[in-house]
């Protein structure tokens, strides 16, 4: 069930809508650049090597369905203003409308020719990215401090997580340290960008589903020109959003320590 048409902003924190579940603890965008704000955060253990951690309290996985980005982000920066140190982390699965999102410090020079999509500003690292239907997006609002993730180490559990996924289907997919993302065979599968603020994390990561990659073409992606996409859906995955966030979600939960 996915609740497409809530208006995030106007959800009281806790309460952002959609297919809402807490994740048994006990059983089982481009972006490429770091926004950082919050002490206290760097280092961390390995995801790969870090224990579930049983007295952090359990992931509340929410299925927001179709919702607006902007709406969206600012939930996300209310959640991390007000949450503390009782707050469970919660798990955003959605998709949104076509968007174009610059990072902090984006050259507008590579949004190249934006037509009717909108540009968004935002607070972010990295370049430019697109977001769109078919597009699967995850937001881990995630206490740093609490799980004992370093920046880096998150952005490597959303990489791991994706890689695991590809896995499954017999693809091989690789993480680039000079570029955060997921690759196929040189072509860019998902996209990585995290905000810290308050030692929480907000943003995430974005993998191609199903989504007409035809807006690429209209920036450099990442700032890199001439990136080339794929998609979920080409390479022998789930064909659709709700499917591959099904798909998706024990890799992660795997990848961030939660199982």
């Amino acid at each position: 069930m996915s609740d497409a048409g809530v208006n995030v902003a106007e959800r009281p924190l806790g309460a952002a809508g959609g297919d809402v579940r807490a994740h048994d603890a006990g059983a089982a965008a481009c972006v490429n650049g770091l926004g950082a704000d919050g002490a206290g955060v760097g280092g961390g253990a390995s995801p790969g090597s870090r224990k579930k951690v049983r007295d952090v309290p359990a992931p509340v996985i929410r299925r927001l369905g179709l919702v607006e980005y902007e709406p969206t982000w600012r939930a996300m920066q209310r959640f991390t203003d007000e949450r503390d140190a009782t707050t469970p982390d919660e798990i955003w699965f959605l998709e949104h409308p076509p968007v174009f999102t610059l990072g902090m410090n984006a050259s507008p020079a590579h949004v190249l020719a934006p037509g009717d999509i909108p540009v968004v500003q935002i607070d972010r690292g990295g370049q430019v990215t697109y977001h769109g239907p078919g597009q699967l997006v995850v937001y881990p609002l995630i206490d740093l401090r609490r799980s004992g993730l370093g920046i880096r180490d998150l952005v490597t559990a959303l990489e791991r997580s994706v890689i695991g996924l590809m896995a499954d289907y017999g693809v091989v997919a690789e993480a680039r340290r000079d570029a955060p993302g997921v690759y196929v065979e040189g072509r860019k599968l998902a996209s990585v960008g995290i905000r810290v603020r308050r030692g929480a994390s907000y943003h995430g990561v974005a993998m191609n589903v199903s989504l007409d990659l035809e807006p690429f073409g209209r920036i450099n992606p990442c700032g890199y020109q001439g990136l080339q996409m794929t998609r979920l859906a080409d390479l022998g995955g789930p064909g659709t959003v709700d499917a591959a966030a099904e798909a998706l979600e024990p890799h992660l939960m795997r990848a961030l320590g939660f199982t």
